[in-house]
C-alpha cells in the first residue's frame, strides 16, 4: 500500500510573523500587561512566541517608530515610558481634540456615520458590562475614531487617531481606578453625544465631548497625584 506524503504545515505567509509580533507585543503595551521601563528579552520572547528573532526584531522596529518600545545604546529594548512631564499638554490636545471633532461631527454627519456611531456604542457598553478593559479600550478608540470621521476633515481625523492610540495606556490606568467596573453614567455620555451629532445641536455636543474629557483627564490625574506611601511606626 502506498503511503500518502504527509501534509505539510500551511506556509505563513511572508510578513505575518512580523504582524503576529507586533499584535501581541502592542497589545501587551497597550494593556500594561508589559509595563513602562520593562526590558524586552528577544531571546525569551523567540521561545515564547515560536519565531525567530528577525521578525521580532522588524516588530521592535515598527513598535519603536510608534513610540513604544526605545531601543538603548547597549542594543537592548524596553517598553517606553509615559511622559509625565507633558502629561498636560497630552490632556490640553486630547480635550481639544475631543471638542472640534464632535463639533464637526454635529455639523457635518450623514445618516451612515450615524449607524458607525450606534455600533461601537453597543459595542463598547457590552465590553462595559462585562469589565473587558481591553475591549473597552479598543471599542473606546473605534467610537471616537468614527466621531473624527463624521466630521469630514482628514487633518482632525488623524489627530484623533494619534491621540487616542497615544492615550490607550493612559486610559488603562482610567480602567485601573474604577477596577474595570466603569459606571454607567460614563458610558450613557457616549450615548448622549451620539444624540446631539444626530440632532446637529452643536453647542451640546461641544459641552458634552468637553466633558467628556475632563471627567476622564480628573481622574487619570488624580490617580496618579495619589499619596502610595505607607505609614511606617519606627
Amino acid at each position: 500500500m502506498t503511503q500518502k506524503p504527509a501534509a505539510c504545515p500551511p506556509e505563513r505567509k511572508r510578513g505575518s510573523g512580523v504582524q503576529y509580533v507586533y499584535d501581541v507585543l502592542r497589545g501587551e503595551i497597550l494593556d500594561l500587561t508589559l509595563a513602562p521601563g520593562s526590558p524586552i528579552d528577544e531571546i525569551m520572547l523567540s521561545e515564547r512566541l515560536s519565531m525567530s528573532r528577525t521578525p521580532i526584531r522588524e516588530a521592535l522596529v515598527r513598535l519603536a517608530s510608534e513610540g513604544l518600545v526605545t531601543a538603548l545604546p547597549n542594543r537592548s529594548t524596553v517598553v517606553s515610558s509615559i511622559d509625565l512631564l507633558n502629561l498636560h499638554n497630552f490632556f490640553d490636545a486630547l480635550t481639544l481634540m475631543y471638542r472640534v471633532t464632535t463639533r464637526l461631527a454635529a455639523e457635518n454627519r450623514e445618516a451612515a456615520d450615524l449607524s458607525a456611531l450606534e455600533h461601537w456604542h453597543r459595542e463598547y457598553a457590552k465590553a462595559a458590562e462585562a469589565r473587558d478593559a481591553p475591549g473597552m479600550i479598543a471599542t473606546n478608540r473605534e467610537f471616537h475614531a468614527a466621531i473624527a470621521t463624521a466630521g469630514r476633515n482628514p487633518y482632525y481625523e488623524a489627530l484623533c487617531h494619534r491621540l487616542l492610540d497615544e492615550g490607550r495606556r493612559l486610559l488603562r490606568l482610567y480602567y485601573y481606578t474604577f477596577e474595570d467596573g466603569v459606571p454607567a453614567r460614563y458610558v450613557q455620555e457616549h450615548a448622549d453625544m451620539i444624540a446631539a451629532i444626530e440632532s446637529r445641536d452643536v453647542p451640546r455636543a461641544d459641552a458634552l465631548a468637553q466633558a467628556h474629557a475632563d471627567q476622564i483627564v480628573t481622574q487619570i490625574q488624580t490617580m496618579i497625584a495619589r499619596d502610595r506611601r505607607q505609614h511606617i511606626t519606627l
